[in-house]
């Protein structure tokens, strides 16, 4: 939202008081030397950054969305990563990257929106032995997918969960405040139709907020 002349219309300042989450579920993973990460559904590249800055490791990452890969190539550029972050325009069933490639793979909030299984099925292909898939989803829709997860060769190794109603007080209450003076200041604006979009995200949200929790789920592919 930010390439366009109403900077205040981009929400990314905003989700990164989300990060805090990364970085705990990531202390929670075993030491890895170098290691190889897939960022699944990217975006415009905020767990990807901070993915870098954590780990001393190369890093994949992959989206459908052409216009926020412009977007993460630019930040890439500019801090000097471009010999440690490769960027796909790929979903996850089709990066065509080979076999046991990864020593982790990152899900914040993709793998919901896509086929379970056949994603889980490229995810367990495209880890190394003893490697892991996290996974930031909401806790109501996750809790009948365990059994999917076991069947497609992982097994939960252990769990971070975010504060309950943290996606209300934390992102959109504050985004809400945004939004009405961003209509205060530009009452005919012509991201009208992006405004409604949040406005209707925000009450979404507000009206049962603990709907959205969410936790890190660290799962640990089996041998074999």
């Amino acid at each position: 939202m930010g390439r366009n002349r109403l900077d205040e219309l981009n929400v990314e300042p905003f989700r990164k008081v989300f990060l805090k989450y990364t970085r705990a579920a990531f202390k929670l993973l075993p030491r890895m030397d170098h290691p190889c990460i897939l960022d699944i559904g990217c975006g415009t590249g905020l767990p990807t950054l901070e993915l870098a800055r954590l780990s001393n490791g190369d890093i994949f990452a992959i989206d459908p969305d052409a216009i926020d890969l412009e977007d993460l190539k630019s930040k890439v550029s500019q801090l000097g990563l471009t010999h440690r972050i490769k960027i796909l325009n790929s979903r996850i069933t089709s990066t065509g990257l080979p076999d046991e490639t990864f020593n982790l793979l990152w899900d914040e909030g993709t793998l919901h929106l896509v086929d379970l299984r056949k994603s889980l099925k490229e995810c367990h292909r495209l880890l190394k032995p003893d490697g892991f898939l996290v996974m930031a989803e909401t806790n109501s829709w996750m809790k009948n997918k365990f059994k999917i997860l076991n069947h497609q060769g992982f097994a939960l190794w252990d769990q971070f969960p975010w504060p309950a109603g943290c996606w209300w007080s934390e992102y959109y209450q504050p985004l809400e405040e945004k939004v009405k003076e961003i209509r205060r200041l530009y009452p005919d604006s012509k991201n009208i139709d992006r405004l409604n979009q949040l406005r209707g995200e925000i009450e979404m949200v507000k009206r049962n907020p603990r709907k959205f929790d969410c936790s890190f789920y660290i799962f640990k592919k089996n041998r074999t």
